[in-house]
């Protein structure tokens, strides 16, 4: 059996586990466009803060691709997938045969096409190892940094860079920050923080046009800087399979991760999946649900029997020291707190948790999870007990135990 899956990710990664789970002698092809072992993209922020080595970023062992047998092709991008004759043609017009093929592409930086853009000169985007190195050899003690977008990649950015840089300003056009993971207060909460550290906002901002060093807004005030990253948002890359399989916002795939094409399968960032909280299909660009689905992916490529039905919208970061993480849809009735630096936020409706936010004290993040996950119903647990003091005591005896592994 030969197995091609375009993409060293999160997604390919678990397909590559899934398979050899199943399959021990299957020939496996990974196809990617980079040129380093597989990595943890959330960490290089971390990188330019030097929390982390580009040796510690490995998001598997060193002998990852020896231990499962597995072809690495670096630098070796996939241009076009012939699905009749079953062969993947790379940039060099090299064809590789599959009899099963993963598309696990990801997403590209999204770049609006702002008046005079092109006359920037050091403009960086931040989603790769690539782009963190670039933008590392730019940065001085004297530099001013403009981000576009205040999002979860141009936060993570401004907290790589702000020991490195004289200045950093973060522009959105929202009125919040995080404003797709957080609410009104908890954006507040949040921006108070990061602002203490000395960077700066400019919200509810829209960017009429670039100079060289100059940005200037609608209204008239302008905006100068050295260095400018792009962090408007991004876009899954589903160009490969145009016309070969089903594409909306997303890749379109089911709970075994197949997509409408025969033997090709799909997993990560470039698809859209069922979101349980809320009953829509959407993009959830998570490297959790990455892995998850390309596991998925990987049995179900090899012959074995394997859903991932349980996708959620979560993301679990920090900035500067204070933690936070969402899940879910944030729909229905609301149970607030909010005392001694923290912020707790749970959302449900028809007996049914659909979505939390918690800022600091994030410790019992993984009892809310689950009830989603699950779709546990409220009034078989002490949903006082949870929303005051989440715990395993809040179940009955018998999930307890089932939870704790105890009982099936």
């Amino acid at each position: 059996m030969k197995y091609v899956i375009i993409g060293n990710s999160a997604a390919g990664i678990g397909a590559v586990e899934g398979i050899r789970s199943i399959d021990k002698q299957g020939e496996i092809t990974i196809i990617t466009d980079e040129a380093y072992h597989t990595y943890s993209r959330p960490l290089i922020s971390y990188l330019l803060l030097g929390k982390v080595t580009k040796e510690s970023m490995r998001y598997r062992r060193d002998n990852f691709y020896r231990d499962n047998n597995c072809t690495l092709l670096s630098n070796a991008a996939a241009e076009k997938i012939d699905a009749k004759a079953k062969n993947v043609v790379l940039r060099d017009g090299k064809k590789l045969p599959y009899d099963k093929l993963l598309v696990a592409t990801g997403s590209s930086p999204f770049v609006p096409p702002f008046e005079g853009l092109d006359t920037v000169k050091d403009k960086f985007t931040f989603m790769s190892l690539d782009d963190a190195l670039k933008l590392e050899a730019e940065l001085k003690k004297d530099k001013r940094v403009l981000i576009v977008g205040a999002g979860l990649i141009g936060l993570k950015c401004a907290e790589g860079i702000h020991e490195r840089v004289k200045q950093i300003t973060v522009l959105d056009l929202a009125p919040r920050i995080l404003s797709s993971i957080l609410d009104d207060d908890g954006a507040k909460l949040v921006q108070s923080h990061i602002e203490s550290k000395g960077i700066g906002f400019r919200l509810s901002a829209n960017i009429k046009s670039f100079k060289p060093n100059t940005a200037a807004l609608e209204g008239g005030e302008t905006i100068d800087f050295d260095i400018l990253v792009l962090a408007v948002g991004v876009r899954p890359n589903t160009a490969l399979l145009n016309g070969i399989a089903k594409i909306e916002r997303g890749i379109a795939v089911n709970e075994k991760s197949e997509t409408t094409a025969l033997d090709i399968y799909a997993a990560g960032d470039c698809t859209q999946a069922l979101d349980i909280s809320s009953g829509q299909e959407k993009i959830m660009a998570l490297l959790p649900n990455a892995y998850m689905q390309g596991e998925a992916a990987g049995i179900n490529m090899a012959g074995g029997e394997k859903i991932f039905d349980k996708a959620i919208p979560m993301n679990a970061i920090g900035f500067f020291g204070l933690h936070m993480i969402t899940a879910g849809s944030y729909a229905g009735d609301v149970h607030a707190e909010t005392g001694n630096g923290n912020y707790r936020r749970l959302f449900y409706s028809d007996n049914k948790l659909n979505g939390y936010i918690l800022i600091g004290n994030v410790e019992k993040a993984g009892i809310y999870t689950s009830l989603i996950r699950e779709r546990t119903p409220l009034d078989t647990i002490d949903f006082a007990l949870v929303c005051e003091k989440p715990g395993l005591m809040a179940f009955r005896k018998e999930e307890r135990m089932v939870k704790l592994g105890g009982a099936s």
